[in-house]
Parts: structure tokens; C-alpha cells; sequence
């Protein structure tokens, strides 16, 4: 989430410094701008009227031979442009020009790529003159103050013969800017990193490696899934490694709906909560790469950041609590069940190993898939770059499987993968407090309340102290995300607050309170209030006009959201157990959350994948508004959901299966993969159980291990 909340920042909400544009805003550079014709057209007219030694490229150094190459290809296509041939003409017409809509924030103008990357003319039996497709960064010295702030150039595709590197292109450019400008405030480069052809790059070795690790585990679920389907009726007598393997039975336990009342251990509104959370989650990281893609429209931004809705995603952090939230109390409820039955005993070692198993593999595959696999499975314009993070996962890919990446390194390899960091050390202390609670009982609580005073003293200490502010029309210091969100004690008071109220239900198990209408009232009343008010208590600041918060009212409530939101939710758990959550428990309880419950961990991970996929094969200006940020999500969600299917069933269920055989006096091998995963994170963090000292006829706690199937 904190990079939907920096994209915010970089692609607009950092402009307001800017006025109203005016008419001495606007340069003469820009005005003349306006009156080219396409550059692809200036620049053959350029480049048929120059001979070569009036175009005198090569004062500093002796052509090589490519760039005599390169200048015989350049002869051919003018001479079949000045005879219209096709090929010659698509190179002209694959050329973008001058971005329109400049004034508002658009500095793309893709022309055609696949036009240009499919030009292929045979000159010779041995030679074709191919296209090659590059980007034209176009400078111009003084470009409108609201443009300016946004990016100091413009993106133009450009068509060339692709025996001509881009330092010659660039050199021959530069004439070219002379001649129309006269000015050396203007310029275009071109660098050889942006350039494409039709010609496919060679896979390095951990591309191979990641294709050859996904394909054997695909192959292998393939035939166990075959094995499953056609040769064996009796599933009952199924082989144990047929069973972890078989997509038919990890189908079969994802697709399952468990009736809600089978079971009284069972927190069904759980699923809803998770549900929605994470549906928050993606939708607001949907913003973040829209707002990132080439829209010809970016400076609405700043109009879109006032808007009420907009408080939905700007502050759409909340969500995360919400899994922080969830995971403390499942650590506690299921923890403490068990120990009650092994009188008092928990295996940490035991019990951090199934953690591991569960998470680490398909965040490891993650990191591979995300490394080398974007651009293997995408193409166009912006496909030249490689994933954002890809310098970070080659630098620190160990630090993320380590779970420390949110203190041991600036640049996070995988960005949302911060939350896993945060989750995985909030657990490890966990049997701490565990074993204390069952020690010492209420005493131990009232220790943890005095915990989550002091990690929000210090989260609000934090901001004070160095002055930070999350309002997203003021420019944030650069450690603030690092320092006042993705840090571990920041987020320690939702997931402790969810902790005790896990105690709480665990003291109160099977217990009927009795309330009044007044304070059921309260209750909803109170709680809804909390969370409307962490979402839209800052609305009223958020205008451009509106004064600027102080330091301390902006802690103030930055710390106390934290404490008011996982508040707001222990009602409604409390509420929907009780049968007073009504409209609210009916459809956070409904069974239909089940399967995306199930599957909100592997959701979470690939979710960015598709996401970044998705805006890298863009070809023409996108357009932002609320109404396309929902369309692209429905998209991009249903895309993941089946990715997420896929990955489930090759990665995770056979490694949750795995996991299980370490589990002794399991009934069925087929019971972890419909109660395995606790998911702890807007994400969906699979919560472990944590003692492997549970009986026989223990029911188990489906997915958040209280919201689940007997």
C-alpha cells in the first residue's frame, strides 16, 4: 500500500504548489512547438534534403561499420518514401508527434509500435531493413509551471531502420532540433534502453530456471491430477503424494461451502472481513499504477484529490490494520485452545517450521516470477523496462525471505511485500505472550495493554519529532514511509488489540451475552462512527485552500486511528458472534466468501504481477477517472483470482500438504488444504496453527482458524 500512496504523491499531489494556468504561463518554445508537423514527417524532409557530409555526424570519431550500415539503410528507406512504398511509409507512420493535451498533463504519444516492429523489407538476399521502435525524450526549456512540476519532458515513439543505434539517431537529432529551434533550451535524446525490434532477447540463466521450476510443478500436478481422475475410483485409498498433488482434490477442498453453524468454534464473518479487505487492497493498488500509466489527463488529479471517494483510496492503509487485526486474534484463540488441551505446552520450533513451510515457497516463487517473467509475457512501448524492483530482488532478494526487507533496506523487493515483514515478526513474539497470557491470565492482558500505549507513544513521538505529515497535498519527507508505515511497531497496536480480543473470545467461548436494544445501538453506533471517522476525518484538510494541519493534531490522529479502527472491528466480530449484527452479519457471514478466503494469499502476492502487467502492455494514452480505475480493477482482479487458482494449486496446496504430513494424528490429508492458510495480511498471511499437540477430534479452524469447517 505505501506504493499506491507514493505514485499519489509523484503523479499529481505534489502539483497543487501549482496555479491556475495562465497565458504568460505559456513559452514561446511551447507556442512553436504546437506548429510542427508530425516529427516523423520533419524528420525525413530533414533527412532527404542533407547530404552525408552535410549532416556531418561524425567529426569526433570514424564511422563504424554499422554506422555505414546504418546509413545505407537510411538511403534505401528515403528512396522508397520518395517512391511510396509501404514499408517506408508505415516507418513515417508509426512516429508519434507532439503529445495533444499537454496543458493537462499529457507527456505520451506512443505513435504505432507494433506498426514500426513489424516492418521487415528484404534488400538483399542476405539483409532486411527492420524496424526498430524507440522513445524520444523531448525536452523543451520551459514547458508550463503544472507541467513542469509533473516531468521536465515528453515520451514520443519513434521509428527507425533497426541497423542504426540510438547514439547516431540521437546525434542526427540533435541537427534536426537545431534547424527547427535554433534554441538550446529544446532537445531530444534517444538511449538504446528504450529501443525495441521484433527480435526476442535471449533468457538469461534464472528466466530458464523459473520457467523450468513452474512447468516441472505444473507437470507434476498434471499427472497426479490425471492419475487422481482416471485411475483411481476409491479416493479413500488414493496415494498420500497423489493427494497433495491432485488439483482435483485441492479444487475440491478450495470450491468446498461449509455450513457456518456446523461448527460453534467457527467466526464466520471473518471471511467477509478478510474478503473486503482485501478487495480494498487491490483496488487501491489499482489506483496506483493508473495514476502511473500514461494518462492524458494526469493533472486531474489534483481535482480528484478533494473528492470524498478519494479518501477511500488515500487512506485505503486501514485495510492493512484490518489483516493485523484478524492475525493477533487468531494467534491467540487458536494458540490458546490448544494449549488448554496439551496443559499448557506449545512447540515454537514446531510451530515457527509450519509458518515458514506455509509462507516462504510461493513468496520465493514470487520473487522469480516477478524478476523474469514480465517481460517474457508482455510487449509494447513500455516493455522496454525491466520489473521496477528488479535491481532491489537481485540486491536483496534474501532480505525478504528473511522478513526484515521493512528495516534491513530502503528499495523492498516486492513492494507489498513489506506487510509479510511486519506479520512474520509480530508472530515470532508472539508464543511470548502466549505463554504469558496462559500463565498469568488477566495480568499478562493488562501488561499488553500497557504495550500498545507504548508502541502508540511511540508512533506518535515518531511523528512528532521529525515533523511528518500523510496528507497527500504536501510533499513527504523521503523516510517518512519507512519510518510511520511499513515499520513493525507501527502497525503492533491492530494486531495486539486483535490479540486480547482473542483472549477475550477464548475466556468467553461458548458464552451468551445478553445485551440491550441501547447498547447494541451504541455499539454499531460507536464502531461505525470510529471507522468513518479514521476515513474521513482528514476530508475537510484536503483542499488545496484549506489550512495546513499542525504537526501535533495530524499525530494525534494518525496514532488514535490506529487504536480506533481494530476497536471498531472487535465490536463487529463481538456483534456478528452474538446475533446482533444483523444486515452486517448476514453479509459478512455469507458462505460465498469461502473460496476467496481460501485463496487471499495467493490473491495478495500476485495481484501487483497482473496489475503491472496489465498497464505495461498498454499502446495508446490511457484516461483516468474513477469509472475506469473500477473497470481496469474487475479486469485485472479476475485475471489474478486466476492466476492465483493456478499458482494455488502447483505451489501452495502441495506445500500445505507437505506441512501436514509433519502434523502427527491427522485424520485426512485433504483437511489442510480446506482449513490450512491463516491468513494474517491484507494479504492473508496463512496463520499457523501453532501446537502440533492437537487432538484427533479437535475441529479444525478453517482459514483464519476460526472461520472455518469442522
Amino acid at each position: 500500500m505505501a506504493n499506491v500512496i507514493g505514485t499519489l504523491f509523484v503523479c499529481g499531489l505534489m502539483l497543487v504548489s501549482a496555479a491556475q494556468l495562465k497565458d504568460v504561463d505559456v513559452p514561446r518554445n511551447y507556442q512553436r512547438l504546437m506548429g510542427l508537423r508530425s516529427l516523423g514527417v520533419e524528420f525525413a524532409e530533414h533527412f532527404r534534403n542533407e547530404s552525408l557530409t552535410e549532416l556531418d555526424l561524425f567529426i569526433s570519431r570514424i564511422p563504424s561499420q554499422e554506422d555505414l550500415l546504418c546509413l545505407a539503410d537510411m538511403a534505401q528507406f528515403m528512396q522508397a518514401l520518395t517512391g511510396g512504398q509501404l514499408w517506408a511509409l508505415k516507418m513515417i507512420d508509426a512516429w508519434g508527434s507532439i503529445p495533444s493535451g499537454l496543458l493537462e498533463g499529457n507527456i505520451f504519444n506512443f505513435g504505432n509500435f507494433d506498426e514500426c516492429v513489424r516492418i521487415s523489407k528484404e534488400i538483399t538476399s542476405s539483409h532486411s531493413i527492420n524496424g526498430k521502435y524507440c522513445f524520444l525524450k523531448v525536452s523543451v526549456g520551459s514547458l508550463p509551471q503544472s507541467v513542469a512540476l509533473l516531468t521536465n519532458a515528453m515520451r514520443i515513439g519513434s521509428c527507425f531502420p533497426a541497423s542504426c543505434s540510438a547514439a547516431l539517431m540521437d546525434a542526427f537529432l540533435g541537427q534536426l532540433v537545431q534547424k527547427l529551434f535554433n534554441s538550446n533550451s529544446t532537445s531530444i535524446q534517444i538511449r538504446e534502453t528504450s529501443c525495441q525490434t521484433s527480435e526476442s532477447k535471449a533468457w538469461d540463466g534464472m528466466t530458464i530456471f523459473t520457467v523450468v521450476l513452474l512447468g516441472l510443478m505444473g507437470s507434476i500436478v498434471l499427472l497426479c491430477t490425471l492419475y487422481d481422475y482416471f485411475l483411481c475410483q476409491d479416493q479413500s485409498s488414493l496415494p498420500v503424494f497423489v493427494k497433495i498433488f491432485s488439483a482435483r482434490a485441492s479444487s475440491r477442498a478450495i470450491f468446498r461451502i461449509v455450513d457456518n453453524k456446523s461448527n460453534p468454534n467457527i467466526i464466520s464473518c471473518l471471511d467477509g472481513i478478510r474478503c473486503m479487505s482485501l478487495i480494498w487492497v487491490v483496488f487501491g493498488h489499482e489506483y496506483g499504477y493508473t495514476l502511473g500509466s500514461p494518462n492524458i489527463n494526469t493533472l486531474n488529479v489534483i481535482s480528484w484529490a478533494v473528492e470524498p471517494f478519494a479518501n477511500f483510496i488515500l487512506y485505503a492503509y486501514f485495510s492493512v490494520d484490518s489483516f493485523f487485526f484478524i492475525g493477533g486474534l487468531l494467534v491467540a484463540m487458536v494458540a490458546l485452545r490448544s494449549m488448554d488441551k496439551s496443559k499448557g505446552k506449545l512447540n515454537v520450533p514446531l510451530m515457527y517450521l509450519h509458518r515458514f513451510i506455509r509462507i516462504v515457497p510461493i513468496l520465493a516463487v514470487a520473487i522469480l516470477v516477478y524478476m523474469n517473467l514480465i517481460t517474457v509475457i508482455t510487449d509494447g512501448p513500455l516493455t522496454y523496462r525491466e520489473y521496477h524492483g528488479k535491481e532491489a530482488c537481485k540486491k536483496g532478494w534474501f532480505w525478504t525471505l528473511l522478513f526484515i526487507q521493512n528495516y534491513a533496506t530502503t528499495n523492498i523487493c516486492l513492494d507489498h511485500s513489506w506487510y509479510l515483514a511486519v506479520d512474520m515478526q509480530l508472530y515470532l513474539i508472539s508464543p511470548l505472550l502466549l505463554i504469558a497470557l496462559y500463565k498469568w491470565g488477566k495480568k499478562a492482558a493488562a501488561g499488553i495493554v500497557v504495550l500498545v500505549l507504548l508502541v502508540s507513544s511511540c508512533l506518535f513521538t515518531t511523528m512528532m519529532i521529525n515533523e511528518f505529515t500523510m496528507l497527500a497535498k504536501v510533499l513527504t519527507k523521503e523516510d517518512a514511509s519507512k519510518k510511520v508505515y511499513s515499520a513493525t511497531h507501527t502497525h503492533a497496536a491492530p494486531w495486539l488489540i486483535g490479540f486480547l480480543f482473542g483472549y477475550f473470545l477464548h475466556l468467553n467461548r461458548g458464552k451468551k451475552f445478553q445485551l440491550s436494544r441501547i447498547a447494541v445501538w451504541s455499539g454499531w453506533v460507536l464502531s461505525l462512527a470510529m471507522i468513518f471517522t479514521s476515513i474521513f476525518a482528514m476530508y475537510p484538510f484536503a483542499k488545496l485552500s484549506a489550512p495546513p494541519l499542525s504537526t501535533l493534531e495530524e499525530s494525534l490522529y494518525y496514532t488514535l486511528t490506529r487504536v480506533g479502527w481494530p476497536l471498531a472491528l472487535c465490536w463487529i466480530v463481538f456483534a456478528c458472534m452474538q446475533g446482533y449484527g444483523g444486515l452486517a452479519d448476514s453479509f459478512l457471514s455469507s458462505p460465498l466468501w469461502q473460496p476467496l478466503s481460501r485463496l487471499s494469499y495467493s490473491v495478495y502476492i500476485w495481484h501487483m504481477f497482473i496489475q503491472e502487467v496489465n498497464s505495461r502492455n498498454a499502446r495508446t494514452n490511457t484516461y483516468f477517472s474513477d469509472y475506469d480505475v473500477m473497470r481496469n480493477f474487475w479486469s485485472d482482479f479476475g485475471f489474478t483470482l486466476l492466476m492465483a487458482y493456478v499458482l494455488y494449486i502447483i505451489i501452495e496446496a502441495p506445500m500445505a500438504g507437505f506441512d501436514s504430513l509433519l502434523r502427527p494424528r491427522r485424520k485426512s490429508i485433504l483437511q489442510p488444504f480446506a482449513s490450512r492458510e491463516q491468513t494474517q495480511s491484507s494479504i492473508d498471511v496463512q496463520q499457523d496453527h501453532v501446537n502440533d499437540g492437537r487432538n484427533q477430534d479437535e475441529p479444525e479452524v478453517h482459514k483464519d482458524e476460526a472461520t472455518a469447517s469442522a
